[in-house]
């Protein structure tokens, strides 16, 4: 039987290569404008990174198993716990605020479904440091600018902000959750849009009483008006983040929104998710403040704010808006030989322009020079480069624009030095 790729796993084959490519490239340009340096560390990382953050039960979705020494490792499910462990070493050395961008592959053992894959690639961006809301703006303009750059709109994606902080201060309040209780209370809210049956139960499970269930399900209610709680004594950091944005031009792709609330326990005031604006698929980025991470998995106690953006909810809005992939064009120049002997010098002639930076390619055994003209034009090669027996006895080569078919004698020395090849 032939063998398919895992589930979950992607064969990136050239034409989808070439769109995750783009990504990457707007991720880094964007992350370069921003002031922030890349970093990348291993894929395989010892197991108690993982559950140390995130409890024994974070196993079940990891590939995880005992290397050949007998140590307990898994294949990275996220990036920010090797964050920690690499700024915790080196964390008197480093000037604050750090700025660090990495492109990890990561992988977790999930069921996969439409934006969710078993591994994926991952921007993440994080400024370690800077306790201020101005830290938080500046994550959230990269993660808006990056969309930006890909050709969206206010009117595609949105950003929904909000802050754990005065969540709980909300639910603390007239609704009296304690503090011990409150990471499940919002962990539970976290589902309400998603899973609102599935939210009431893990509520009751949180708070012991189906009555104290039904008054945090009434607060979750009114958050679809989040003035309330902006006018709050607590929102401080919050709308001085908002206004940061908007100072930014920015403000037209914002939403404060309480209802956004992201899962994870470890977040510790403002918490973000980037969504396009049908909500058709699943969130673009994800992101907040994270205070006590560097703490828990380091040592060093070192505020700290960030977001991951995967490469395939990106990539599903970006074929949604421009359809199927299209191969890029790979070669600028295709050399032919019309006969054996002329050979040798199309072969000079091909690396000299190679080693100019001309995208060069050449029929790699002897072939009429019809086949060699329909092999160009198959790789979409703007020019050919024609060298026959005439040709070479007068220092020359034909120069054909494969799109006009206009034709030109150049010097080789020419070709070989200077010769600008315009499509």
């Amino acid at each position: 039987m032939p063998f398919v790729a895992l589930p979950g796993f992607r064969d990136a084959f050239p034409d989808a290569l070439a769109r995750r490519r783009r990504i990457f490239e707007v991720w880094r340009r964007v992350a370069a404008r921003y002031g922030f340096e890349e970093y990348d560390g291993p894929p395989l990382e010892p197991l108690d990174l993982y559950t140390q953050k995130s409890g024994e039960e974070i196993i079940e979705q990891l590939y995880a198993f005992n290397d050949k020494g007998g140590r307990s490792v898994a294949l990275r499910p996220e990036m920010t716990p090797t964050l920690a462990r690499m700024v915790s070493a080196r964390a008197a050395q480093l000037k604050k605020p750090i700025r660090w961008f990495s492109i990890p592959q990561l992988f977790r053992y999930e069921r996969q479904q439409r934006g969710r894959q078993r591994e994926h690639f991952q921007l993440n961006m994080d400024i370690i440091g800077e306790a201020g809301p101005s830290a938080d703006a500046e994550v959230i303009a990269a993660a808006l600018d990056i969309v930006r750059e890909l050709g969206f709109g206010s009117g595609d994606v949105r950003v929904r902000v909000s802050d754990r902080t005065v969540l709980g201060a909300g639910l603390g309040g007239e609704l009296g959750v304690r503090q011990e209780e409150l990471g499940a209370v919002l962990a539970a809210l976290d589902k309400f849009e998603r899973a609102p049956e599935a939210a009431i139960e893990a509520l009751e499970a949180a708070l012991g009483s189906a009555e104290r269930a039904r008054a945090v399900q009434r607060f979750a209610s009114s958050l679809v008006d989040p003035g309330p709680l902006l006018a709050s004594g607590a929102a401080v950091s919050l709308n001085e983040c908002v206004a940061s944005l908007r100072a930014m031009g920015l403000g037209d792709f914002v939403d404060v929104d309480f209802r956004i609330v992201r899962g994870l326990a470890y977040y510790t005031g403002i918490v973000f998710e980037l969504f396009d604006a049908k909500r058709a698929l699943r969130a673009i980025c994800g992101g907040g403040r994270y205070d006590d991470l560097l703490k828990q998995v380091g040592g060093v106690d070192l505020p700290c704010v960030g977001f991951g953006m995967g490469d395939v909810v990106l990539g599903e809005l970006i074929a949604d808006r421009d359809g199927a992939p299209s191969v890029e064009v790979a070669v600028d120049v295709f050399v032919v030989a019309v006969g054996a002997e002329d050979r040798p010098e199309a072969l000079a002639l091909a690396h000299a322009l190679r080693e100019r930076d001309v995208r060069v390619e050449y029929a790699l055994k002897r072939q009429a020079v019809g086949k060699q003209l329909e092999l160009a034009a198959a790789r979409g090669a703007g020019h050919a480069v024609i060298i026959g027996p005439a040709e070479r006895e007068a220092g020359e080569a034909v120069v054909r624009n494969l799109e006009t078919k206009v034709e030109t004698r150049v010097k080789l020395n020419e070709l070989r030095r200077d010769y600008a090849f315009t499509r």
